[in-house]
């Protein structure tokens, strides 16, 4: 199964959208799903506040796995983290106008109002599934033939 196929899948499974990214790539990278479900966990719903929409985040934690910076002499892989990081958010913004979770969904979802909104109007059923679709499309595309 693809990534993207299985991020979705893992959405439609339960778990919010920073986990479902970011467990999709996780074997490639030699994290186990379960290590990747805990830590992408905290990330969905724009970290709980309605701020970077957490398919993103999820995106953000595989490019630091495969970009990230370990050693603090390497400079290098500093400017390319950084470099892949914006591209992955300049690309998603293209796509979806925005990588805000709150302008995503038009409501506030760290407040019980928004929440109750959002719940209410099907929100996340509509937009959330798109949104770790083209994460996981995007991502992709970033790692290219350049994947471990």
């Amino acid at each position: 199964m693809d990534h993207v196929s299985k991020a979705v899948q893992y959405f439609e499974k339960g778990f919010v959208c920073s986990q479902a990214v970011f467990a999709s790539f996780a074997e490639q990278f030699g994290i186990t799903e379960k290590q990747a479900l805990q830590i992408g966990a905290c990330f969905g719903g724009g970290m709980r506040k309605a701020e970077v929409c957490g398919a993103c985040t999820g995106a953000l934690m595989v490019l630091g796995m495969k970009y990230g910076q370990f050693d603090e002499n390497d400079l290098e892989s500093r400017a390319a983290q950084s470099a892949k990081a914006s591209e992955f958010l300049d690309k998603f913004k293209n796509h979806k106008g925005s990588y805000i979770c709150r302008e995503i969904l038009g409501c506030d979802i760290s407040t019980d109002e928004g929440r109750n909104y959002a719940r209410s109007n099907g929100l996340y059923s509509k937009y959330c599934p798109e949104m770790v679709r083209t994460a996981a499309e995007i991502l992709t595309e970033i790692l290219g033939g350049d994947e471990e």
